[in-house]
């Protein structure tokens, strides 16, 4: 956060000697990364906070929440400028003055930038595990760690866009080519912003585990003692390291309620062994529905009484 703000504050330097329309956008870029990692860090704390009256579940879709925002600040703030200097470059092109001090700034940048993006990398391969990125980050429920990734490959991009501009200008005589470069870095920020608010749009809503922590779930219960039947396994996470667990499940006819009780706590025990990320589980003990209604049917004078409701 401190070097995209020293970054910053040099790319805005640069562009008021200079007048490159590229560079200004290179500033402004440089500017909503680092308010975005404020963002992220304030919804990393706040995440934090222990569960309330109001809030039974804690606060852990706060990091999905300003995920959401950085992504509509990325697009909104950072995109819409960039095309805005660069249309008006293109429209009324002015040449680029001292292109040295440019050409300095973005060597610094890339250097920056470029040491970032490893270390994000770096810390973002650890947690994919097996998966390929795009579907690391598709699957992945910590948007801190695909969100830095995504921003420091568009910075990274969108630097080496802002160098071929500028040089194009100088090469050519054409100040044209550095309205251009705003524009193509604008669409590299519009692209990145709508491609991580899509990613963060299903944590904010309520997204399932992956489907090896269901299915495993599901054989785990099919395992228990006193089980017959595993209905539904319904999850969600409510924060990166917090999944919700709801089973519905059928017990055997004659289980004893001693029984069900030994069964839900050893079941518990095992799903929040294997799966850390498994803080709550409910379990709801469904009504054999089609054997009571057999059974009905059978009655002198039964003609198919009301279903039974569920047990709770």
């Amino acid at each position: 956060m401190g070097g995209n703000f020293a970054i910053a504050v040099t790319k805005f330097v640069a562009a008021a000697i200079t007048g490159s329309s590229a560079m200004l956008s290179e500033g402004i870029h440089s500017v909503v990364d680092t308010g975005n990692q404020i963002l992220l860090l304030l919804g990393m704390q706040r995440a934090k906070r222990p569960p309330s009256e109001q809030f039974p579940f804690g606060h852990g879709k706060e990091v999905y929440f300003w995920s959401f925002v950085v992504a509509l600040l990325i697009f909104a703030v950072g995109s819409g400028v960039s095309l805005y200097e660069g249309v008006v470059h293109i429209i009324h092109p002015e040449p680029i003055e001292s292109p040295l001090i440019n050409y300095i700034v973005l060597g610094l940048g890339i250097l920056f930038e470029g040491a970032s993006w490893a270390f994000a990398l770096h810390a973002f391969r650890k947690t994919k595990g097996k998966w390929g990125y795009l579907e690391a980050v598709h699957r992945g429920k910590d948007p801190s760690m695909f969100v830095v990734v995504f921003e420091d490959s568009a910075a990274l991009l969108g630097l080496l866009v802002a160098m071929a501009g500028i040089g194009l200008s100088q090469w050519t005589g054409l100040a044209i080519f550095d309205g251009i470069a705003s524009v193509v870095i604008g669409l590299i920020l519009g692209g990145t912003a709508i491609w991580l608010a899509m990613e963060t749009k299903g944590l904010l809503i309520g997204e399932a585990a992956n489907r090896h922590v269901v299915d495993d779930i599901r054989q785990l219960s099919r395992d228990a003692e006193g089980i017959e039947q595993v209905n539904e396994v319904l999850t969600m996470h409510m924060g990166p390291d917090f999944v919700l667990v709801n089973l519905s499940v059928r017990f055997a006819r004659n289980a004893r309620a001693e029984q069900i009780e030994r069964t839900i706590v050893e079941l518990d025990r095992k799903i929040k062994q294997r799966h850390d990320a498994v803080k709550r589980i409910f379990v709801e003990a469904e009504a054999r529905a089609g054997v009571d209604n057999r059974a009905q049917e059978n009655k002198p004078g039964g003609g198919g009484g009301e279903m039974p409701a569920p047990a709770g």
